[in-house]
């Protein structure tokens, strides 16, 4: 009995870990720590971590499947990078499905979603007034995909949340420095009332002019970069 309770807590520490891994990777493109083609070395993150390459590997792995790394044969795992044919498919097929989303969803929330709607519009606006950053990119991402929740066709809401996290990690990656992820002055205010309002084609079409904002504002120019690893996902 006792080996098989050591067993099961070792194998949820190893699941607790794999989950840590990703969520400092992903957390870290996100908000611009790394950028596209920095290399992820198994041996490296294994030691920043304190487990074996096996763990490293399965978190890479999914962060493989959510496009936000690239695994290579026979050499280091990098950031992903969206050549700008792949980002302007991204943000098109976005665009489309967003905007069906809107229209959709529009009239329906629940009063709990609704809640929730405002209260990230609040708490997005309150983060960058204070200059939290990562706060802010995490409250944009989460203010689409909980508007996404709530669309009654579901099979478009997973479309739309890949979708949302491919575009996010491409903003991240390409945005121009200094520019406010996913943010400017009442772009989600804006869509949320057309929401509640029940207008479903004021919310497409605000969703659709917030979308080619951020896809304007990119810039594809190399950037040479060298990054602390432990800096970065071992804090």
């Amino acid at each position: 009995m006792a080996t098989a309770t050591g067993n099961a807590n070792k194998t949820a520490r190893t699941a607790d870990t794999e989950d840590q891994i990703y969520d400092s990777i992903r957390h870290a493109v996100l908000t611009q720590q790394l950028t596209s083609g920095t290399r992820l070395p198994e041996l490296s993150l294994s030691q920043i971590f304190n487990v074996n390459r096996s763990v490293v590997r399965r978190a890479l792995v999914r962060l493989t499947r959510d496009y936000i790394v690239v695994m290579r044969r026979n050499k280091s795992a990098i950031v992903a990078h969206p050549t700008p044919e792949e980002t302007a498919q991204l943000f098109a097929a976005r665009r489309h499905v967003e905007a069906q989303v809107m229209r959709e969803t529009a009239g329906h929330l629940s009063d709990s979603a609704r809640a929730e709607v405002e209260s990230l519009v609040a708490a997005e606006h309150q983060a960058h007034g204070e200059g939290h950053h990562d706060d802010r990119i995490h409250l944009s991402l989460h203010f689409h995909e909980r508007l996404a929740d709530a669309c009654p066709n579901q099979v478009l809401a997973r479309i739309l949340h890949e979708l949302i996290l491919r575009t996010s990690i491409t903003v991240a990656l390409y945005k121009v420095p200094g520019m406010a992820a996913c943010y400017r002055s009442e772009d989600h205010r804006g869509i949320a009332d057309a929401v509640f309002d029940g207008d479903g084609e004021r919310a497409a079409r605000l969703a659709n002019e917030h979308l080619e904002y951020l896809e304007h504002r990119l810039s594809y120019a190399n950037r040479d970069e060298q990054y602390d690893l432990a800096h970065i996902l071992g804090n």
